[in-house]
C-alpha cells in the first residue's frame, strides 16, 4: 500500500526545537520528531509514507510572507506545501496571490490559533480568492489540546462555509472536529461535495465503531489519511484505517487515491 499523509507539521531548524518543547509541555503529548523537516522525512520514510502534504500557520500577520517563503523553499522530493494567511493581515488576499505564484497547493488555518471562526463573515473574501485561485483550505477542526477555550471550528460552522461556498475545496482535519464526533454525523458528514476530512491524530480519541459509521456516512472518496506528525505516529493512523472493515479500493482512496486527486496530481 502506498501512504500520502495529508496532515504534518515541522518549523525552520532554528525554531524547531524551541516550538516543539513548548507545544508539548502544554499538551502533554510526546513528539514523534524533533520538529525540523528532515526529522519529518526520516519519520514518513521509517513508515513507508512517499510523500506528505505540510501545513505551518501564521499566528501573526507578520509571519505571511516569511513562513510562505520557507515552505515554497523547502518543497520536492515528495513533501507538499500549503501556505498561510491570518486573518486579521491587511494584506491577505495579495498574500493568497503570492502563494498562488510560489506554487504552494493551498491554506492552512487555525481558528484557535489565528482567533476567528470559519463561518464569521470577515473571512468571506478570503475563501471567495481561496476559490477563484483553485486553491484547498484547510482547516482544524474541533478541541485542540494546546489552547484553551471554546471550540470554534464546530462542524456546525464547516457546514455554513461548505453551503456558502460550494466552489472552495475544504479539508476539515480531525475527522472534521476532533471530540465532537456527534456534530459531526448530525451537520456535516456525507452532506457537501466540497467538504473532505483527514483522520489525523483521532485514532486515541475515538472509537472503532463511531469512526466506521462517520467514514461509511462521508464515503470513503472524501476522506484523507494524515497523521498530524509530530504530535501522532503516523503508525498509528495506518493501523487505525488498516483495521476498518473497508474494501483495498476504499482504503486506497483514505490512502493515497484522494489525496492525488485533490491536489491535482
Amino acid at each position: 500500500m502506498r501512504y500520502f499523509d495529508f496532515h504534518t507539521h515541522a518549523f525552520t531548524d532554528d525554531l524547531a526545537n524551541r516550538a516543539v518543547e513548548g507545544l508539548s509541555l502544554t499538551s502533554g503529548i510526546q513528539p514523534a520528531t524533533d520538529g525540523t523537516v528532515s526529522g519529518l522525512r526520516r519519520k514518513l520514510e521509517k513508515n513507508g509514507i512517499d510523500r506528505a502534504l505540510l501545513l505551518p500557520v501564521a499566528t501573526k500577520p507578520s509571519q505571511q510572507e516569511t513562513i510562505n517563503n520557507w515552505a515554497a523553499s523547502v518543497m520536492g522530493g515528495g513533501l507538499y506545501c500549503c501556505g498561510t494567511v491570518h486573518p486579521a493581515a491587511e494584506n491577505a488576499l495579495e498574500e493568497l496571490e503570492r502563494i498562488c505564484s510560489l506554487g504552494l497547493c493551498g491554506v492552512k488555518f487555525h481558528s484557535e490559533y489565528q482567533d476567528f471562526c470559519p463561518d464569521e463573515e470577515r473571512m468571506f473574501p478570503i475563501y471567495e480568492k481561496i476559490a477563484e485561485l483553485g486553491l484547498i483550505a484547510v482547516f482544524h477542526g474541533g478541541w485542540d489540546p494546546y489552547s484553551e477555550g471554546e471550540i470554534k471550528a464546530t462542524p456546525k460552522s464547516f457546514a455554513a462555509v461548505a453551503k456558502t461556498f460550494p466552489k472552495l475545496k475544504i479539508v476539515a482535519a480531525h475527522l472534521g472536529g476532533m471530540k465532537l464526533w456527534d456534530d459531526i454525523e448530525k451537520y456535516t458528514a456525507g452532506k457537501f461535495e466540497n467538504l473532505w476530512f483527514d483522520v489525523s491524530v483521532i485514532s486515541r480519541y475515538i472509537d472503532d465503531d463511531q469512526l466506521l459509521r462517520i467514514l461509511k456516512k462521508q464515503g470513503a472518496e472524501r476522506v484523507l489519511f494524515g497523521s498530524d506528525c509530530p504530535w501522532d505516529e503516523p503508525a498509528n493512523e495506518i493501523a487505525m484505517i488498516e483495521r476498518m472493515p473497508l474494501t483495498n479500493e476504499e482504503k486506497e482512496l483514505i490512502f493515497y487515491k484522494n489525496a492525488e486527486k485533490l491536489l491535482g496530481i
